[in-house]
Formats: C-alpha cells, sequence, structure tokens
C-alpha cells in the first residue's frame, strides 16, 4: 500500500478551489465536425476526426481544440543516428556537435556525430527506476562551452518513497565523468509512487531554471496540484543553485513553497520557450485532455478541478468542470490525447518554412506534432513521423539547425531530421 510523508504541514491551502465556479457549458452528443479557418474562408474539416472521448464537453473558445490542418510541406529525410537506447527520456545538443542522452534505468551516455554510442558517464546519483520513474530531463548551462556544467532531474529514492529532484555537475572534458555533483532541489512531499515526476528542465531568458514536475498520479494525491505548501503539480523558478529569486509569486507568503512559479498541472513532460521568451507548457491530461498552456507568474491552471476529458475508466473526473473563476484555460487541448513529451520551438535555418512552430512529442499517438500559432492560439497541426510507429519522447534543435529525436521504447532510438536534396 502506497504511503504518503509530508514535508510541511498537511493542513490543505487550496487555491481558488472555493471560489465560485462558471456555468458548465451546455452539452453535446457528436463532436463537431468542423474547425474554424482563417478570418473570411469557409471552416475546415479538423485534423483529428476520432471521436472525443468526452462528447458532451464544448471548447471554451474557437479553436481550442480540433485545429485545421497545416498546409506547411517541408521535405525532410530521418537519419537514425543510434539503435539499442534503454528507453532514452532526452537529448541534449553539445556545441561540438555531440549529443547527451539520458536512459531512464540511470544512465547518461554521450553519442557523437555520427552515431557512436559513448559508454555511461560516471558520477550519477541513484535513481529510482520504477514505473515512470528514473533518470529524466537533461540541460545544459547557458555558459556551457566555458563552464560545462549541466542540470538533470531524476526520481531519487528516499526514506519512506520517493521523490523528483534536480542535481547539477561538471562534465570532465573527456566527457566520462560527472563532477562536483550536487542536488540542488528535492521537491516535496516525498511519496511512494511510480508516476506523474514530470520533468523538463529549460533556462529562461532570465537566467533563472525552470522545473516542471507531476502531481505523482494517485487520486488522493491530486490535490497537490492545487496546494501552496507542496511542489506537486507545479511548474517551480529556481537560481542555477537551488536558492529562490524574490520575485517568485509567492515567495514571502506565509505557508507557501516559495519555489513556486505556476500551480494546478498535472503531468508536465514538455515545456519550451518561444522567440519572444514566454514560456509555455504541454501536459498529459486524463483520458482526453492533453493542454498547451502558456505559463504565466503566479497563475493557476486548473487540474484536478478544472479540466477536459475524463477518467481512464470512462467516468467523470470528480469534483472537476471545464471552466471555474480564477483559473486559466487551455490554449488549446487533444480529445483523444496524444500523451505529449518533449517540446521544441524551431527558429533554425534548416528548414525555413518551419520557423516559429512548435514540435511536441507523442507517446500514444507514437509521432512528432507541429502546431502553427498565431496571436496566442493555435491555427494549425500537422502531424509527422506517424509512418515510423514509434512513442517519441523528446525533440529538441541542435546549434546546425537540425532537429533530434529520441524515441521511449525498451530498444529506442536515436533520430535527426534533415532537410531532403
Amino acid at each position: 500500500m502506497s504511503s504518503c510523508r509530508f514535508a510541511v504541514s498537511p493542513v490543505p491551502l487550496l487555491v481558488a478551489v472555493a471560489l465560485a465556479a462558471c456555468g458548465q457549458p451546455a452539452a453535446r452528443t457528436q463532436p463537431v465536425a468542423t474547425a474554424p479557418a482563417e478570418r473570411g474562408a469557409a471552416p475546415c474539416q479538423p485534423l483529428e476526426t476520432r471521436s472525443p472521448n468526452a462528447p458532451e464537453q464544448v471548447p471554451a473558445f474557437a479553436g481550442q481544440t480540433r485545429a485545421c490542418p497545416s498546409p506547411v510541406e517541408v521535405a525532410f529525410e530521418v537519419e537514425v543516428l543510434a539503435r539499442g537506447l534503454e528507453h532514452p527520456w532526452s537529448v541534449e545538443p553539445l556545441p561540438d556537435g555531440s549529443l547527451l542522452v539520458s536512459e531512464r534505468p540511470g544512465r547518461l551516455r554521450r553519442v557523437s556525430a555520427n552515431g557512436e554510442v559513448g559508454p555511461p558517464i560516471a558520477g550519477l546519483p541513484a535513481v529510482d527506476a520504477r514505473g515512470q520513474g528514473g533518470l529524466l530531463d537533461v540541460v545544459l548551462s547557458p555558459g556551457f562551452a566555458t563552464d560545462r556544467t549541466i542540470w538533470w532531474s531524476f526520481s531519487e529514492p528516499r526514506e519512506d518513497g520517493n521523490g523528483t529532484s534536480v542535481a547539477r555537475g561538471v562534465l570532465s572534458q573527456d566527457g566520462s565523468r560527472l563532477e562536483n555533483v550536487q542536488v540542488i532541489l528535492r521537491t516535496q512531499p516525498t511519496y511512494d509512487g511510480t508516476s506523474h515526476f514530470g520533468s523538463r528542465l529549460l533556462f529562461g531568458p532570465d537566467g533563472m531554471l525552470y522545473v516542471t514536475l507531476g502531481e505523482r498520479s494517485d487520486t488522493r494525491m491530486r490535490a497537490q496540484a492545487q496546494r501552496l505548501d507542496s511542489h506537486l503539480g507545479k511548474i517551480l523558478r529556481v537560481r542555477p543553485d537551488g536558492t529562490v529569486p524574490p520575485d517568485n509569486p509567492f515567495a514571502g507568503e506565509r505557508g507557501a513553497l516559495p519555489e513556486i512559479w505556476s500551480l494546478g498541472h498535472r503531468n508536465i513532460q514538455a515545456a519550451a520557450f518561444d522567440a519572444e521568451g514566454r514560456l509555455w507548457e504541454i501536459e498529459h491530461g486524463a483520458r482526453g485532455g492533453d493542454e498547451l498552456n502558456r505559463v504565466e507568474r503566479g497563475a493557476n491552471y486548473g487540474w484536478p478541478v478544472q479540466a477536459y476529458g475524463e477518467e481512464y475508466i470512462g467516468t467523470r473526473i470528480r469534483g472537476s468542470r471545464t471552466a471555474r473563476e480564477g483559473m486559466e484555460q487551455p490554449v488549446y487541448y487533444w480529445d483523444p490525447v496524444i500523451a505529449p513529451a518533449g517540446a521544441q520551438f524551431y527558429d533554425g535555418d534548416a528548414f525555413p518554412a518551419w520557423r516559429g512552430s512548435l514540435f511536441i512529442g507523442a507517446l500514444r499517438d507514437q509521432r512528432l506534432v507541429r502546431l502553427d500559432l498565431a496571436d496566442g492560439r493555435v491555427t494549425g497541426e500537422q502531424h509527422l513521423l506517424v509512418e515510423r510507429g514509434q512513442r517519441v519522447r523528446d525533440v529538441r534543435q541542435g546549434p546546425d539547425g537540425l532537429l533530434y529525436l529520441v524515441t521511449d521504447e525498451g530498444r529506442g532510438e536515436l533520430w535527426r531530421l534533415v532537410p531532403r536534396g
């Protein structure tokens, strides 16, 4: 039986849950057959044609789900750089053209530009590699060329359970080991579970480290996403050494953990900054209801009291509505879900037609999803690599302007997308 150990007072600090709820939209029995096209154009047949899991729910605004197909066509080829990786979780391009790839069982490897897979890099702390846990994301220091520092997230084994932690270390000149390793953040509370650890790491234009987290999945843990005395179901913002910036929204608020940047998230495994420096996250919903959100300082994104979709068993999400006062609507949602993992706004020169696109890995739907955005809304959607039938776990742009992906399989692969011809 699972156990839960709290590092702070167990008294809930529910945020906005008690606020008056907006009225539930009128029910419908059939999925919407068309999606809005550009202004002045006729509605289109949406790219998604499967029946929704929650057909009685309607979007809060036009274009919030089931976007038009994107007409952008780009000729590219897939180069398989490496095979036989064990459930790779992240890929991080290095300045010299090689790549760091994390494997969920707890190994970090350097893969050369020509696909030579190196031995496991020494110096990583132990991971709890059960279920969705293990070695997760990896990110380079903005000054990696001179300081060779990296950060990584992992499910850390702890007394009475585990939790998502973040560590940093210096990669040796020969790339064989990590030195000066230090755990800079241990999320709380500890919980004995195997799901919804998050997590993506990314540096913002402000030089701060953003950490995305899950709420640990089990029904009794869901309320953690609305509690300010818990890191779970949040995005955190810390300095590179793990200390708290004084301008965080809840810094100094009694009973609140000061690392919190936003709350009300279910399980975030994809996040990226756009060209304007705005943070976007894509999180796993339940059965229907994967969300794309533009993240604002101190905002509440609703889980588990505001959500689209339904439980995996096909019932309503207890206590949830699709809209509540004081909570943010997703910019876009998928029903059925794609199971999003990894995200990248593209700004390279290798594929000019893709500039400004948001790429998202899809686990359940086994593809790479590309979104067109304009004025803060999704205007088109395209699905790539469908024929390859592999779970895309991460997507990153390299210094060469190419896209690199890893697939979450027992014998996972590392791919490079290159222009054709």
